[in-house]
């Protein structure tokens, strides 16, 4: 046994729940790829200040959670703890805002850093599908990634969660709120890293887990009371066209999320058999984050869903993805000519698309036959000296266990006339 493991708070990934993850991931990203979103993929670490300016310097995310990575004596990169500032980024980089119609539409998969207190659930490395609309500001935009969001759980057999729902506002009826929730939360008895987090941020007091804050938040102004016309009129629209299109919501006047750049609608998955750490998705429109890592101004939308919490809400719904067998056939070789024969056939078998395999260091056809079964084929070729003097193979099915002979040269074509 290695004397090495994998680091607190990460887990590896091995067949076969390996499998359903990949799976997880496709059908995660299958509707946005549908509707226009092409695939980006950026740097696993960024500048340190890009999150610390775009997620926000009073959330957990900067103060507590970042990996930061030393360069030369300084402390001035951190491994990506979201996708969305990442993304952002690179789409100015590359000026791709300048390229044609807009929004431009992008989505992406990968792994994001916290430091985290490891539980169920909650790693220091997880696993995210993201996809980003940015630089158009039309409440047929967030309705449509909130609508991608639903579809992609639905299709992988979710049903067991609710989508919250909210509006933050924006940079016009937002400052009258948040006048209102400082004096509120002035009076309330907040522990010093609380009140340091009120003065920067007071929105993300309401975001607060710990109970002795949340009992005291009775009565607290909400923003949905403070909304202006023009913010009014979009939630409207966006809770309309969900409505329309069958996607059932909740409203949650206190969710915020975790990060300080979100605008107007703002979304949460959450699902209901998994506890504490019960979010699967969500996120919200973000008009202000382009300005904040000093690009123009581009209102912009989107989300990232959970591939870890997907699995577990899978899990605790009894679901079990219909997953193609990662092994079709199954070869035996008896003795050494026919392993060389099969092998060339193995091979010819694969470049024609079936998903082919074949028993290596062969010690009795008894323990090849049993590794057959193991792998989950559907059928099994089996040559020995007198199948090769014949020129035929025998097709075994391992399912009924039927058994006859093919001819080599017609053994390709057999197989996949079978549909594999």
């Amino acid at each position: 046994m290695s004397t090495f493991t994998a680091p607190k708070g990460t887990y590896d990934l091995l067949p076969p729940s390996s499998a359903t993850f990949l799976a997880i991931r496709e059908g995660l990203a299958a509707p946005a790829r549908r509707a226009g979103y092409g695939y980006i993929e950026t740097p696993v670490f960024e500048d340190v200040k890009l999150f610390s300016r775009g997620v926000g310097e009073s959330t957990d995310i900067v103060t507590k959670e970042m990996f930061s990575l030393t360069k030369r004596g300084r402390e001035d990169l951190a491994l990506r703890p979201e996708g969305t500032a990442s993304v952002l980024r690179a789409a100015l980089q590359a000026n791709l805002h300048k390229l044609g119609n807009l929004p431009v539409k992008l989505w992406y998969s990968g792994s994001y850093y916290r430091y985290e207190r490891p539980q169920a659930g909650r790693y220091r490395q997880f696993a995210q599908v993201g996809a980003e609309a940015i630089g158009a500001e039309d409440p047929a935009l967030d309705a449509e990634l909130i609508i991608l969001a639903d579809d992609a759980f639905r299709s992988l057999g979710l049903s067991n969660y609710t989508l919250l729902l909210n509006s933050l506002g924006d940079k016009q009826c937002r400052p009258v709120y948040r006048a209102a929730l400082i004096e509120f939360l002035a009076g309330l008895d907040l522990d010093e890293d609380t009140r340091r987090r009120a003065e920067i941020n007071p929105l993300r007091v309401l975001d607060d887990k710990r109970e002795s804050v949340q009992a005291q938040l009775t009565g607290a102004p909400m923003l949905r009371d403070f909304l202006c016309e023009d913010c009014k009129a979009y939630d409207e629209k966006v809770r309309e066209l969900l409505t329309a299109n069958g996607v059932t919501f909740t409203d949650d006047p206190k969710l915020v999320r975790g990060l300080d750049y979100y605008t107007r609608t703002t979304f949460e998955f959450v699902h209901n058999g998994l506890g504490a750490q019960s979010a699967i998705g969500g996120g919200g429109r973000y008009d202000g984050l382009s300005e904040m890592i000093g690009g123009p101004a581009l209102p912009s939308v989107g989300w990232a869903l959970g591939v870890d919490r997907t699995y577990l809400a899978l899990e605790a719904e009894g679901v079990v993805l219909d997953l193609p067998a990662a092994t079709s056939v199954y070869a035996v070789a008896l003795g050494e000519e026919a392993k060389n024969l099969l092998f060339a056939k193995v091979v010819e078998l694969r470049r024609a698309g079936v998903a082919t395999d074949l028993a290596f260091g062969v010690k009795s056809i008894k323990n090849a036959m049993k590794s057959a079964d193991r792998s989950g084929a559907r059928f099994a070729l089996i040559a020995g000296d007198r199948d090769l003097a014949e020129g035929v193979v025998q097709l075994k099915d391992l399912t009924t266990g039927e058994q006859n002979p093919v001819a080599l040269d017609a053994l390709v074509t057999t197989l996949k006339e079978k549909q594999l």
